[in-house]
């Protein structure tokens, strides 16, 4: 049976050593020209987008809120 040590062991070593390779170098330069690609798209977080999604909820409510309050104003206008 392998030792959990040694799985450990071997997986960090496989780890350093691809932090040293060429490898390493790739996944850092790619990550940085994804970082780039994203910030010139102008995204937003999703913790944004959750908080966005909720405001437009609560001024569509609101709308229909008013929606009905001139309707039945308009209501008590006519003849």
């Amino acid at each position: 049976m392998t030792h959990p040590r040694f799985i450990d062991d071997l997986s960090t070593r496989v780890s350093d050593l691809l932090a040293r390779s060429p490898a390493g170098d790739v996944e850092k330069n790619v990550r940085a020209m994804l970082a780039a690609g994203f910030a010139r798209l102008n995204l937003v977080t999703r913790e944004e987008f959750d908080v966005q999604t909720k405001v437009l909820a609560r001024t569509r409510e609101r709308l229909r809120e008013l929606e009905v309050r001139v309707e039945a104003l308009e209501a008590k206008l006519r003849p």
